[in-house]
């Protein structure tokens, strides 16, 4: 309410000021035809001048912007998969009954074209994405989510990752993940109901992984491809990556 009061208030002056320079400008010319007249030239072209600025310019401006923004939070997605998420989606994936069918289409070379990771991207992001939850060790994976639960409370506190609306969900996701591990001091114990419970919450953290993981590497393919080459011969998917260049 106070922001309208102000607005309003500006532009009263605004209009105070237009009729004073009006009416100096009588004073000195005494001429009120000349004054009609260019007034409602002025009138005449206001909606075009609107058109401009707020429709045309803004939109150019605003769409810079965002671009700038959205280049930031590709770094803070980077960050994220460098600091836990390949570690844990690299995790999760050793415990998918299934993997073989992500691999084929993953372990891809640095210099695949455009349309091939186009085409395994469409693939990949129409896959369910399911672990073996009696094959994993759920302390280590506590181990790992507790030791980087404040890194992911900082990245919470980024203003520009709700520029990203998917990768919000994906930290939301592996946030609740986290305080449900959290939660539990034991999981040698668990009735069968709660073991479901948190296998749907890690099936639903690891298909976010890989579909953000996806994004962040058609990104990173288009606009840094020295990082990209890095990314793929460290690719989660594959056991026998390396980040050794031998060829």
């Amino acid at each position: 309410m106070k922001e309208n009061r102000w607005l309003i208030n500006f532009g009263l002056i605004l209009l105070i000021i237009s009729l004073v320079l009006f009416y100096i400008h009588f004073l000195i010319f005494d001429d009120l035809h000349h004054i009609l007249v260019f007034g409602a030239h002025d009138i005449a072209f206001l909606p075009l001048e609107v058109l401009l600025v707020t429709l045309i310019i803004h939109q150019l401006l605003e769409s810079r912007e965002k671009k700038s923004r959205l280049s930031k939070m590709n770094m803070v997605i980077g960050s994220f998969y460098s600091e836990v998420g390949k570690t844990l989606l690299t995790y999760l994936s050793d415990q998918d009954p299934n993997l073989d069918r992500v691999q084929e289409q993953l372990c891809v070379g640095g210099n695949c074209t455009d349309k091939e990771f186009n085409s395994f991207t469409k693939t990949l992001k129409e896959l369910e994405y399911k672990i073996n939850i009696d094959m994993m060790d759920l302390d280590y994976l506590r181990g790992l989510l507790l030791e980087n639960k404040d890194f992911m409370l900082r990245l919470l506190e980024n203003p520009n990752i709700f520029e990203h609306e998917n990768f919000t969900e994906l930290l939301f996701a592996t946030f609740h993940m986290t305080e449900e591990f959290k939660a539990r001091a034991e999981f040698s114990d668990l009735p069968e109901t709660d073991l479901i419970h948190l296998e749907g919450d890690i099936n639903r953290v690891y298909g976010l992984l890989v579909h953000r993981w996806l994004d962040y590497m058609k990104h990173v393919k288009s606009n840094h491809p020295y990082l990209f080459s890095l990314y793929i011969r460290t690719n989660p998917f594959n056991e026998h990556a390396s980040p050794i260049v031998k060829v």
